[in-house]
């Protein structure tokens, strides 16, 4: 096989100062095994699935093999994990192989995570357990077919090899694909090491890289901020929308790109409550659900302090810039929370008082320990008229609360023109029938990992694709957990 066949690398950010990175190869492993491999992805890519699925491609996808025009590095970057400052973090088991321009246009990174030490381990091993690399495939890939800007996964690799936590667990390798792994502690790094001309250089490549748009303005590193604060606020939405916690929002786990990235611990609320936590090592509930959208803005406010120095000459006036910018994401979040709540409630504008409408609703399903996904999906069958609600009253412990909810809502119906099946269809195009649920999730892991059974994940793999379409025979996807199903807890698996 010819490996120029396979990726056609058009690297940039390997152009870039080696202060940026550590140029390495990945350390080979043992015995790889292709495990899962996304089809569509690759030719997305503008890759052959049928290269990629030979020992070769497998060869390739655990770092085994370096293919032609590949540049193989560990980024560099620092960052608050929990609050608390790291001056220098970077890829401590990940390697950028380079990027390819996909079918779109779009320039893609291509990353093995997993794939052995770099100078950022920090006495880490640089492997990852075949667990956690099969929860970012599913996890990851569910939230693309929602439509949620994520990064994607193109393949997961068994190694042969054993990795060590808690206990003795196989390995894995994900091949991670992402428009950047460029994060705000990329520009952190910089910016603590008062690098000035490397800060400039890492704003210029994202602008040129995402931002195109910025060149033109006045005041090009102000529309930077402007159009990442944009992107954050809808991403985040977004997840709100979906009931997802991400559950370790550090400012190295936030992409310029405006994708979710590094799926660690992060989980799919079952029962509402905006306190749910799941993340083991959040102990203090920093990243639960209801406080993603302030630690957002924490987090470009230490974006908006790394760029001052780009932003004006003067400390005082590009104190006062980057402060207007940052002092937007309140309000540009709050809009786009409204727009996707609002829709999902079936309405297809918005109007004054829609606000206090989504509140209430969440307001009565967090007094009735309603399931999050459900309810939402049972809405999209109730008709304008009243009649039988019971799907969705079963879900509540106190059904008096959405009844009194479900008033007001038919009411707010009335004000629009739409009938009610096209209404019904609306809904149900953007409120799931199937999300990753935990223990779902969880038992597909477990089948794979200890019994190495992968028909579990596959059969989830494939509800997962199509999340807003009813699939007969599948019912089992929909449903919460039963008490003894529940995850309570979930892992970052380093």
């Amino acid at each position: 096989m010819a490996e120029a066949a396979l990726f056609a690398f058009e690297n940039t950010y390997a152009r870039l100062p080696d202060r940026f990175f550590a140029k390495l190869a990945p350390t080979p492993v043992e015995a790889p095994r292709l495990l899962l491999l996304n089809e569509g992805l690759a030719r997305d890519l503008n890759l052959d699935p049928l290269l990629l699925g030979t020992n070769e491609g497998a060869q390739i996808l655990s770092g085994n093999r370096i293919p032609d025009g590949a540049e193989p590095l560990a980024m560099a970057y620092a960052g608050h994990q929990f609050g608390g400052w790291v001056p220098q973090l970077g890829d401590g088991r990940a390697i950028l192989l380079g990027e390819v321009v996909d079918r779109h246009g779009m320039r893609r990174d291509i990353q093995l995570k997993g794939s052995g030490p770099t100078p950022f381990s920090r006495m880490g091993d640089g492997r990852a357990a075949l667990g956690p690399v099969l929860r970012e495939y599913i996890v990851s890939e569910a939230m693309a077919a929602m439509g949620i800007a994520t990064t994607r996964s193109l393949a997961v690799v068994t190694t042969g090899e054993a990795v060590f936590r808690e206990r003795v667990l196989p390995g894995g390798i994900l091949t991670r694909v992402a428009r950047s792994h460029i994060r705000v502690g990329t520009f952190q790094f910089f910016a603590a090491r008062r690098d000035a001309e490397g800060l400039k250089l890492l704003a210029d490549h994202v602008i040129d890289r995402h931002y195109p748009d910025a060149r033109d303005s006045d005041n090009p590193y102000r529309a930077l901020l402007d159009q990442i604060v944009a992107v954050q606020a809808e991403l985040i939405a977004s997840w709100m929308g979906i009931g997802f916690i991400h559950g370790v929002m550090n400012t190295d786990n936030m992409s310029i790109a405006g994708d979710t990235i590094d799926y660690g611990p992060c989980a799919f609320m079952d029962t509402y409550h905006p306190g749910t936590v799941y993340s083991s090592i959040d102990h203090g509930g920093r990243y639960a659900y209801g406080n993603q959208p302030g630690i957002a803005h924490w987090n470009l406010a230490c974006l908006a302090q790394c760029l001052l120095p780009l932003i004006d000459g003067s400390e005082d006036r590009a104190m006062d810039i980057a402060q207007e910018a940052i002092n937007a994401f309140p309000d540009r979040y709050r809009a786009a929370h409204t727009r996707n709540f609002v829709a999902k409630l079936g309405l297809e504008q918005v109007r004054d008082g829609d606000d206090d409408l989504v509140d209430g609703l969440l307001k009565a399903m967090e007094d009735g320990a309603a399931d999050f996904t459900l309810t939402f999906r049972r809405l999209s069958d109730l008709a304008r008229d009243g009649g039988e609600d019971g799907p969705v009253l079963d879900l509540f412990t106190d059904p008096a609360g959405f009844g009194a909810w479900a008033e007001r809502w038919r009411a707010r119906l009335d004000s629009e023109a739409r009938d009610d099946k096209a209404r019904q269809d609306a809904m149900r195009a953007i409120n799931p029938a199937y999300i990753p649920r935990n223990h779902q999730v969880e038992a597909a892991l477990d089948a794979a990992v200890e019994a190495g059974s992968l028909e579990p994940l596959h059969d989830l793999r494939a509800v997962l694709q199509t999340p807003f379409t009813t699939q007969p025979g599948q019912e089992r996807y929909e449903l919460p957990p039963k008490p003894e199903e529940e995850v309570k807890a979930t892992f970052c698996g380093t």
